[in-house]
Order: C-alpha cells, then structure tokens, then sequence
C-alpha cells in the first residue's frame, strides 16, 4: 500500500476505539469525553465532534450564584461552559492548545479562566478576581477554583513547566503566562513601575503575581492576552 494512499491516511489518523476512560487523551491536543449517563461541563465552542445521544446546553448565568454573575460582568472575561448530558463520545479541543488530564481526590486547585477546557459535574467551582493594582490594569485577573474530588482537563500552549513554592522562598509569574496553582495558594500582584509603563509600550514584567508559602504553580512558555474592561 503506498503510504501517502487515502487508506494510509485513514489507517494513521483513525480513532482509538480502546481508549475508555472518561477522561481520556485521543491527541495531545484533542481531549475525548467517554460518557455513560453521565454530565460533564466543557468550554463553550470546544466540542469539534461527538456520536451517541448527547445533549448540549449552555450552563446558566446564575446557576452558579449572583456573585458569580457580577464577578463575570465585572471582569469581562467569564468563561462560558456547555453542559453535555448523554452517553456516547465528545471531542474537544481549543485552538491547537496542549491538554493535561488531572484528576482531584478531595484536592483544590485555581486555574486561569480562560485555560479550563472541561471537567466534571461532581467538582464544584466558584470563580474568583483578584483584584488589579489601581491605574495598572482595567478589572482584574480572572480566576477559577475547583474543589471536589473528579475530573480536570487544562490547556497550555506549548509545555508547561511546574514550580514548586517553599516557605519564605516566593515565587513571580507573569500574569499571562500562569496556568494554575494548588487551592492552598492566595497570590498578591506586585507592581514593578516604571515609566515605562505610562508612556508608549510598558514592559510585560512590570506587574507579576506573587506565590508565597507551600505548593505548585503551572507556567507556560508563551504571554496569552486577556480582555479586560477599561
């Protein structure tokens, strides 16, 4: 058979029908979602396919709380999830974005907005703002916490690189390139100003987030850009 036949495409690209686990990887950029009965919350607009009997729905503005509501309104960056119900297999992805698969028992984490691609029913989340250095940013940063025991699947672009926080050993991120953190992690934006930073192109280093005490922090190796209200 030559190899660049159709067959040979289709033989090399084919899904993988052994993998059936809930959560599992098909691709390093393409997440399947195996469910049997079962809900799982997903990004709005990263489902690319499915088969079986799934139903998708957007998840309500206030099913999370009115706080939430005015968290999402006051940052401009609330990330809207899909709720899909059924049984069969959900394809997802998100802009050419690598996945990680984490599984949390009795664990919190906080995770950058717009990096959470799915996750379980079962694990609960409250979105949280930290709140920006005044005349530095417009909102805040937007963040999500996941509490509960399931199911997690992030996005980096590119690798990422996992570091660790020690007692009075802080560690400084910049706040595009943060991923997440463990839930036991409360970060504090510190301010490098300059004036650089009020007039014409200020340097990207000059607002970093500050991780004290015990834990992890996930950077990846590129600067996502987030929309924030003036």
């Amino acid at each position: 058979m030559n190899k660049y036949s159709i067959q040979a495409f289709l033989n090399e690209t084919a899904q993988d029908d052994s993998k059936k686990d809930f959560f599992q990887l098909e691709k390093d950029y393409l997440l399947e979602l195996n469910v049997n009965n079962q809900t799982v919350l997903i990004k709005k607009g990263a489902m690319v396919a499915y088969d079986g009997n799934i139903k998708f729905e957007r998840e309500g503005l206030l099913s999370k709380g009115l706080n939430n509501l005015l968290k999402k309104a006051i940052t401009g960056e609330g990330t809207t999830m899909m709720r899909a119900s059924g049984s069969g297999r959900i394809y997802v992805a998100d802009m050419a974005k690598k996945i990680r698969i984490l599984y949390l028992e009795n664990e919190s984490i906080n995770v950058n907005g717009n990096d959470i691609l799915a996750h379980e029913q079962s694990l609960t989340f409250n979105i949280k703002m930290m709140k920006s250095v005044a005349g530095m940013m417009g909102g805040g940063l937007f963040q999500i916490n996941l509490n509960g025991t399931g199911h997690v699947a992030i996005t980096t672009h590119g690798d990422p690189l996992t570091l660790c926080v020690k007692p009075g050993s802080p560690v400084y991120t910049d706040p595009n390139a943060t991923v997440a953190w463990s839930g036991n992690l409360t970060p504090s934006i510190k301010a490098d100003v300059s004036m650089k930073t009020f007039i014409g192109r200020g340097s990207g280093e000059s607002l970093q987030m500050k991780f004290e005490g015990e834990g992890w922090v996930i950077v990846q190796p590129y600067e996502e850009t987030y929309h924030t209200t003036d």
